[in-house]
């Protein structure tokens, strides 16, 4: 092993450490962020899905009232015919 040969690289690297020092300490030194369109968007809406609730009490609330009350009827041709639309799409 050649000790001369060492000390020569170590003196290459200590002559080139300050450029890149001076190049890196001439920036602002603030990070930057910059979000696509596609990446907003997509954060606006995953914002207003966690913001809405989980039921939609203006829809189930009248629901609730006709079953309690016995007025809620289901038409067994239009109960199948939805379940054969939910069966078909899941093939």
């Amino acid at each position: 092993m050649r000790i001369e040969a060492y000390n020569q690289i170590i003196q290459n690297y200590k002559s080139t450490m300050p450029a890149k020092a001076k190049s890196i300490a001439s920036t602002d030194g603030r990070d930057q962020v910059q979000i696509s369109s596609r990446g907003y968007d997509y954060q606006i809406a995953k914002q207003a899905v966690a913001e809405a609730p989980d039921i939609r009490e203006d829809r189930v609330a009248p629901l609730k009232n006709s079953i309690a009350s016995g007025s809620y009827k289901v038409e067994p041709g239009d109960f199948a015919a939805k379940l054969m639309e939910k069966y078909e799409a899941f093939r």
